[in-house]
């Protein structure tokens, strides 16, 4: 991809007429990093960089929409696999312990998320990444969106990320995020004690072709699964966090209790109670489905 960007700068640039020098001045840089970027050499070119050749040489956003794929090149391997994998898959579970999903972020809840860590080390480095990250939102959007299931934990709802009125919004997000038929999401309780993946984040893509891949997440690293066997013991495991999380109605009205600041509203139901809403969801079936909103469509009496 840094090739491809290169290519299309120099392309761009003998269009225009202008020679590297040139070019260099127009955008403030030498024209030795000019020299680098076309050809693929070097540090690869900055959001703002980007911007900047963009407008001198009236790409109309082609350069900067390329951007992102060059900038993913910096990842690890295995990083970049899981990227194309996710733009791929027609369905996508999350469990997330510890903030809420990519996907589901506000902008300003991405930049405070994004905004500390071990390997941040420019306000540049910052807005790059959380423009990567809304534009990888875009595919909730698209015409090939996949089906999202997020289970949260309560930990998720709880910590005021960026502060009262950031999470406030994020949770606002969350809820519209889930009026839209395609994405659920769920709220798994703190009185359900331990289970399989505390401590970390847990991603199931499903592809094209049926077949799944696992990504796994802790605070410093992440790791690809392709392996059959592994990934089944982890769909189990995302099952069990399904059945063991609140049903969807339930736990919209938890998000909503959480965002209003009502400790008696967010009160947790008894596991009866989730027990016996939970089994009627699972018997839905036909005309009568929850949907990601928490909206039930009324089931057809049987004719005479």
């Amino acid at each position: 991809m840094a090739a491809l960007f290169g290519a299309r700068v120099r392309r761009l640039r003998t269009a225009a007429g202008l020679t590297q020098a040139e070019l260099g001045r127009m955008t403030h840089v030498v024209s030795t990093r000019i020299t680098q970027i076309e050809r693929a050499s070097g540090a690869r070119p900055t959001l703002e960089l980007a911007r900047t050749l963009d407008a001198v040489l009236g790409a109309d956003n082609l350069l900067v929409e390329l951007w992102p794929y060059v900038y993913r090149e910096a990842f690890p391997d295995w990083s970049r696999a899981f990227m194309a994998y996710s733009e791929r898959a027609v369905s996508i579970g999350e469990y997330a312990a510890h903030v809420v999903p990519g996907l589901l972020q506000t902008e300003a809840y991405a930049r405070a998320v994004l905004s500390v860590g071990l390997t941040l080390s420019s306000d540049t480095q910052l807005e790059e990444r959380v423009t990567a990250r809304m534009g990888r939102q875009g595919r909730l959007g698209s015409t090939d969106r996949p089906a999202l299931w997020v289970v949260l934990d309560e930990a998720v709802l709880r910590r005021p990320v960026g502060g009262r009125a950031v999470m406030r919004e994020q949770l606002e997000r969350l809820l519209e995020a889930a009026a839209e038929p395609h994405i659920t999401v769920q709220v798994l309780p703190f009185d359900q004690g331990e289970h399989d993946v505390m401590g970390g984040s847990l991603t199931i893509l499903t592809l094209p072709d049926g077949s799944e891949v696992v990504y796994t997440e802790g605070a410093h690293h992440g790791q690809l699964i392709e392996d059959p066997a592994e990934v089944r013991r982890f769909s189990v495991t995302y099952d069990r966090l399904r059945a063991a999380a609140l049903p969807p109605l339930m736990s919209l009205d938890m998000i909503r209790s959480v965002m209003e600041d009502n400790p008696r509203g967010a009160k947790v139901p008894s596991r009866s109670e989730r027990r016996r809403v939970a089994q009627e969801q699972l018997q839905q079936s036909g005309g009568r489905q929850l949907r990601g909103g928490g909206r039930r469509v009324p089931r057809r009496r049987a004719g005479p």
